[in-house]
C-alpha cells in the first residue's frame, strides 16, 4: 500500500493527484480565493504551492527560536572553564578508548 493510502486518486495534467477534504474558516478560504485569482492559478494549485513553501521552512528556526537559543549560548559559553590541550586530549583518548572497548570495563576500574 502506498504511504498515502487509500484516496480517491485523480489522473490531472499527467499527475496522479490525490483527493482530500479540509475544513478551513472563512477568512483563510478567502485568502485562498484571492490569492487563486491574483495569481490566476487554480486554488488547488495555490495549496500545493502553499504547503511545498510552508515544509520548506519548517525545519528551520524561527526568529524566537533563534534568539532564545543564542541567550542561553551567550549565558553558557562565558561559564566553560579554559582547560589546557593536553587535558582536552587526555579526555578524548579515554572516550576513543572507551568507544573501542564497547563501553566495556577495565579490570583495574571494575572494583571501583
Amino acid at each position: 500500500m502506498s504511504p498515502i493510502g487509500w484516496y480517491t486518486r485523480i489522473w490531472y495534467g499527467g499527475i496522479i493527484m490525490v483527493k482530500v477534504t479540509f475544513t478551513l474558516d472563512e477568512e483563510t478560504v478567502m485568502r485562498l480565493r484571492r490569492a487563486a485569482s491574483r495569481l490566476a492559478k487554480p486554488q488547488s494549485q495555490v495549496v500545493r504551492e502553499a504547503i511545498r513553501d510552508y515544509e520548506a521552512r519548517s525545519d528551520r528556526l524561527s526568529d524566537e527560536e533563534r534568539r532564545r537559543l543564542l541567550e542561553v549560548f551567550d549565558r553558557v559559553v562565558p561559564a566553560i572553564r579554559p582547560r589546557p590541550p593536553s587535558a582536552v586530549e587526555a579526555e578524548l583518548r579515554e572516550i576513543r578508548r572507551a568507544r573501542r572497548e564497547g563501553g566495556k570495563r577495565r579490570a583495574d576500574k571494575a572494583g571501583e
